[in-house]
């Protein structure tokens, strides 16, 4: 079963078609940017309710520290172990595949998250990107390779 992912542009869409894998669709559609926003709110409020309850915040270097690492471990948990669904792509239905069909590994997980400062380095552009992107893609996703689709 080949792991890599065929990209057809229909009508300046583009559809991602995929062998089946635990029950998903053959073929994607690209998530819209309101959903993906839904999405990362979720693990954002997620990710500062567990940071409050084990009292850590980025007010010191040692904070901020340990908040990167919860967040990439997190993030690495649910992308390379959960199909590519953090809770929040999973309450909004949404998932991120690696444009190669490949799944998503350490590297990719880590390149996505340090793309999300990235993302607001420049008031936001890197998130608002996705809104005129043709493949609907982010910074942090032209940086590590990957499309956000519905599941």
């Amino acid at each position: 079963m080949s792991e890599y992912i065929e990209e057809k542009i229909k009508n300046d869409d583009l559809s991602i078609e995929e062998k089946p894998k635990r029950g998903y669709s053959t073929t994607y559609e690209l998530a819209d940017f309101g959903t993906r926003l839904k999405a990362i709110i979720i693990d954002s409020l997620i990710l500062a309710a567990v940071g409050a309850i084990i009292g850590i915040g980025s007010n010191s270097g040692l904070g901020a520290g340990a908040t990167w690492l919860i967040a990439i471990a997190y993030h690495w948990y649910f992308l390379t172990q959960r199909d590519g669904q953090t809770i929040g792509k999973n309450i909004c239905g949404i998932r991120v595949v690696k444009t190669n069909g490949k799944p998503l590994d350490l590297t990719d997980v880590v390149i996505r998250y340090v793309g999300y400062h990235v993302n607001s380095l420049i008031f936001g552009l890197g998130w608002l990107w996705a809104l005129w992107d043709k493949n609907s893609q982010g910074w942090h996703d032209k940086l590590a390779s990957t499309y956000v689709v519905k599941v």
